[in-house]
């Protein structure tokens, strides 16, 4: 085992986050910082040679150039999936790795509950029931209907065994095509212009990298099934969010479930906000209870390997983002 280094741990929950890596790594020096303002400072200070850091107010204010120039660091431990608030790294210097699946089920579950919502029409039957009003009610079955997920990582595999489960065809892209359990056709990304129109859910979990910027655009709505329904637990700017309003307002979209947008906290005059067929959540699809412990746990883990001189886990590439 190598020397114990100075490890930071960058979160609001400190008290927690500290307890979990002390139970497994007694002998560490383990410090904490719970403020975005409060990091350069620390960072300078301490000089850690690990650290452990998760967004919990947002990224506009996030500290990620004194993070990624912090002298003395080799490890960065990000606390989620999204390495997007990072500039580039040199990874001859430093090693970032992520918390790739710590939410992943849940992203799952999500996206299985916006097909649900959307096939029952459960936003239709509430509008009804705030009206006191009887309908000819009529549901749909998502068994026998095709899902297109964009992004086989771990969520989108996540969100393939559901959909196997409910009996719906899966049909996925990712930068590199191979056999994928529960998915039963797997294409590059060069293959969407074809996919569109067999898909009637479309889930997108593909992290925001310039290949991905704008990839559901007019284009690719254009050529969308009538009917068809999006879902984006990826990240603002996947998904051109002007053409997705003209796409759902006379366009072949049924609605969409959207967890992440462009500008967040999603401004009050947003269209959005007044649209029937839209379900908007704040970028929560990732939030659970027990979260924030199991993404400390996974970095616990691999600080084990890490001080073993072994390969660390989710290790990110800058060159790919991911």
């Amino acid at each position: 085992m190598t020397s114990a280094p100075v490890v930071l741990l960058h979160t609001d929950a400190p008290d927690a986050a500290r307890a979990i890596v002390a139970a497994e790594h007694p002998d560490l020096t383990i410090r904490c910082c719970d403020s975005y303002e409060g990091l350069p400072a620390t960072l300078a200070e301490l000089r850690p040679e690990v650290c452990y850091s998760v967004r919990f107010s947002g990224t506009a204010e996030f500290p990620a150039v004194a993070l990624i120039g912090s002298a003395g660091l080799r490890w960065l431990s990000i606390g989620g999936s999204g390495i997007d608030h990072l500039p580039r790294w040199d990874p001859a210097r430093l090693t970032v790795t992520n918390a790739a699946g710590v939410a992943a089920g849940m992203m799952a579950e999500y996206a299985l509950g916006a097909m649900l919502a959307f096939s029952l029409d459960l936003r239709g039957f509430a509008r009804a029931q705030k009206e006191r009003r009887w309908t000819d009610g009529r549901v749909a079955p998502i068994e026998g209907r095709t899902l297109l997920i964009l992004g086989l990582g771990q969520t989108g595999q996540a969100a393939a065994r559901r959909a196997k489960a409910m009996g719906m065809e899966v049909l996925g892209v990712r930068a590199r095509p191979g056999p994928t359990e529960n998915v039963d056709e797997v294409y590059g990304m060069e293959a969407l212009p074809e996919l569109w129109p067999r898909a009637d859910f479309i889930l997108v979990a593909v992290p925001l990298l310039p290949t991905t910027r704008g990839l559901v655009n007019a284009a690719a709505f254009a050529a969308m099934k009538p009917g068809a329904v999006l879902i984006d637990v990826s990240r603002g700017f996947v998904v051109d969010e002007a053409a997705l309003i003209a796409a759902l307002e006379g366009g072949p979209l049924k609605g969409a479930a959207l967890d992440v947008f462009a500008t967040e906290p999603l401004p009050e005059s947003h269209a959005f906000w007044g649209m029937e067929n839209v379900i908007v959540t704040p970028h929560c699809s990732s939030v659970y209870d027990g979260w924030a412990e199991k993404s400390v746990r996974m970095f616990a883990e691999n600080l084990a390997r890490y001080r073993q001189g072994s390969a660390l886990a989710n290790v990110v590439d800058p060159a790919r983002g991911y």
